[in-house]
């Protein structure tokens, strides 16, 4: 019941989503929100927004945050087990989609 409420893990919007792919089941929330982005990345790990922002995405939380101590994660917002990596200055617009990412990262 749950996830039918969630949106994010329902599967009557859309073909099933394989809830172990974090990438994946972000994307595919995103979708459902009429965010438009793209899987990318040499192991699928990373979507990139068309508004501009990237997320990549790590195995757990704790390699997110240990990839921010290494300094390649400066400046991006930790959630879960991914990094999102915003311009410094967001427009009115991007800010409505960023919060709708958040959700979807949020959710995983």
């Amino acid at each position: 019941m749950a996830l039918a409420i969630g949106g994010c893990g329902s599967s009557d919007a859309g073909p099933p989503v394989d809830e172990s792919d974090l990438p994946g089941s972000a994307l595919a929330c995103m979708e459902e929100n009429g965010i438009d982005a793209e899987r990318r990345g040499e192991e699928g790990n990373e979507i990139v927004l068309d508004a501009g922002p990237r997320i990549r995405f790590y195995l757990t939380a704790d390699e997110a945050i240990s990839a921010q101590f290494r300094g390649r994660g400066e400046g991006a917002e930790q959630i879960g087990s991914a990094l999102l990596f915003v311009e410094p200055e967001v427009n009115p617009e991007t800010e409505d989609i960023l919060h709708d990412v958040e959700l979807c990262l949020a959710d995983l």
